[in-house]
C-alpha cells in the first residue's frame, strides 16, 4: 500500500499550488495533523460558494465531491454546512479559496 499523505501536508501543497496562480487560500479551521478530513470551500463572493470535500480512494488518492450540491450556496449555508461537519468530525481542516472566477486547484470533482 503506498504512503498516505497527511492532512496538514496536503493542506500546505493545495496553498502554495494557489499561491502560484495568485489564488488566495486560507486555513479557516486546523484539523488532524496526521488523519483529518478535508474540506475545501470555494468563495466566488456574489457568484457564491461551493464546499468540496475529499473521498480516499482505495490506491491512497483523493477523489472530490461538490458537497452542497451542483449549484452554488450562499456564504451563510456553506459556512452551516462546515459547521454541521464539525459537529460530527472534531478533527476536520477548512481550506478557503477566494476567487472570482471560480479557480480552486481542485480536480474535477467526481460528483
Amino acid at each position: 500500500m503506498p504512503a498516505r499523505v497527511t492532512a496538514e501536508f496536503w493542506i500546505k501543497a493545495h496553498i502554495r499550488q494557489c499561491m502560484a496562480e495568485a489564488i488566495p487560500a486560507t486555513v479557516v479551521r486546523r484539523g488532524d495533523s496526521t488523519a483529518g478530513a478535508v474540506l475545501v470551500k470555494r468563495n466566488c463572493f456574489e457568484d457564491g460558494c461551493t464546499v468540496f470535500s475529499a473521498m480516499s480512494t482505495l490506491e491512497g488518492g483523493r477523489l472530490w465531491r461538490r458537497a452542497t450540491g451542483d449549484a452554488p450556496v450562499s456564504e451563510a449555508d456553506a459556512d452551516a454546512y462546515i459547521e454541521r461537519q464539525v459537529g460530527y468530525d472534531p478533527d476536520i481542516w477548512v481550506l478557503e479559496v477566494e476567487d472570482r472566477e471560480g479557480r480552486h486547484q481542485l480536480p474535477e470533482p467526481t460528483e
